[in-house]
């Protein structure tokens, strides 16, 4: 999946230009500043940075937006992580009595990679992806996102994609943040259905009745599964990937279906009998069987790394940060827009840092503007900084991060009144 315009050896030179004009600090800082909702919210956060040579720094903290942006325009991380808000500044954290050092909170997060479908995608393997498989992230963003806002009842979740092979959510809710780390164990394990390592053949088993969540993911999967799984994965296409679903039906109906195959040989006509003799099954027998559904998820369900959702210390990859590999900005993606987001047009490094040299039209009279005699030098430094991202493929992607903030800030608006009014009536 490298990109043909990026070359790695030249990220050294990429990132002091990306950090200095194109990364959205305002923004970033506004975002993990979540209104000043409590003091030394923002300075108690751990920030890591991995340097060139796999240097890793852990416990980086910051008292403002612009220590924050000297430092990273110092050190010029290749990746950078973004961990809790503890109870003291992670800076600081060796100087600390020894057990008070505490992660208080942290956006309930979720992380899906695509090497975890391996073995249910023919198409790539290992950190390869095509817009083949991407399906299987589209699913996961719509599974995931409908329970995470219906069944629990977030509102600002925000989607990013990793910049190679996944898609990370950050639940950014305030009653999020505060999860402790057996409720976020109890949100991830509601969320997790295809469960066993490699030697679990049926990883999918389904009771009666299917509980409704389940049903909903299904609706969902249903959508996809002809196109993405029987046509493009070919899941009934050849002995190997035949022998693979049939692992997962009972015996009786596997005699049926393999004596079927040696007539039918049509991918889409193999599976629509599949789900015939499924739907016999279910009338016949006296338990509940729902193979058919159970093919389905655990060839298309989400599957989430578990470890990251629980613990409330644990670290995950930020947004706007640089993949070193593809040298693709790890962006937002709009959900309104999902099934027509292409990992491979997002922007890398190279690409945006190369618009910057491109002129565009007006840019003289808003240079004559900041040279205003009552901007001050940081303004024009800052309005400088925003126009440049602006006149790149990032403007977007930077965009739809200002509207998921803009809306986190009419809900806490919202919510101050609300507080106010309650005030009134005592």
């Amino acid at each position: 999946m490298l990109s043909s315009d990026y070359d790695p050896a030249s990220l050294p030179d990429l990132l002091p230009l990306y950090y200095r004009r194109l990364f959205p600090f305002s923004q970033y800082y506004r975002w993990l500043n979540y209104g000043g909702v409590q003091k030394n919210y923002f300075q108690n956060r751990e920030f890591s940075f991995t340097l060139k040579d796999d240097i890793y720094v852990r416990y980086q903290s910051f008292n403002t937006q612009n220590e924050l942006e000297k430092e990273m325009q110092k050190m010029n991380p290749y990746k950078i992580d973004i961990g809790a808000v503890y109870s003291h500044r992670p800076n600081q954290h060796n100087t600390v009595k020894s057990g008070t050092f505490q992660a208080l909170e942290k956006e309930l997060v979720f992380d899906i990679d695509m090497t975890d479908y391996d073995d249910v995608r023919s198409c790539c393997s290992a950190a390869n992806i095509c817009s083949k498989c991407w399906t299987l992230m589209t699913v996961a963003i719509l599974i995931l996102d409908r329970a995470l806002r219906e069944d629990f009842g977030f509102q600002h979740l925000l989607w990013v994609y990793s910049g190679r092979r996944g898609v990370h959510c950050w639940v950014c809710d305030d009653a999020a943040r505060k999860l402790s780390a057996a409720a976020r164990s109890a949100v991830a394990e509601y969320l997790s259905l295809v469960k066993g390592g490699e030697e679990t053949v049926r990883k999918v088993v389904l009771t009666d009745p299917i509980h409704p969540f389940i049903q909903e993911s299904l609706a969902v999967v249903e959508r996809y599964f002809p196109q993405y799984a029987v046509q493009e994965q070919d899941i009934l296409g050849n002995k190997e990937s035949i022998d693979k679903v049939l692992a997962l039906v009972p015996e009786d109906v596997r005699r049926d279906l393999l004596q079927d195959f040696q007539i039918e040989k049509n991918p889409e006509k193999r599976w629509k009998r599949l789900r015939v003799l499924a739907e016999n099954k279910r009338t016949t027998a006296k338990k509940g069987h729902y193979f058919e559904q159970e093919i389905m998820l655990q060839y298309c369900y989400p599957r989430l790394d578990i470890n990251v959702s629980k613990g409330v210390n644990h670290l995950l990859k930020s947004p706007f940060s640089v993949h070193p590999k593809t040298g693709r900005i790890s962006v937002p993606i709009n959900l309104m827009e999902l099934d027509k987001f292409d990992p491979f047009d997002v922007p890398t490094i190279s690409q945006i840092c190369a618009e910057l040299d491109r002129p565009r039209q007006g840019e003289e009279e808003e240079e004559n503007e900041d040279t205003k005699e009552n901007e001050n030098e940081k303004d024009v430094a800052e309005r400088r900084k925003i126009r440049d991202y602006k006149r790149t493929s990032m403007a977007k992607y930077v965009k739809y991060f200002d509207q998921f903030l803009e809306g986190m800030a009419q809900s806490r608006k919202g919510e101050l009144l609300r507080k106010s009014d309650l005030q009134k009536d005592f």
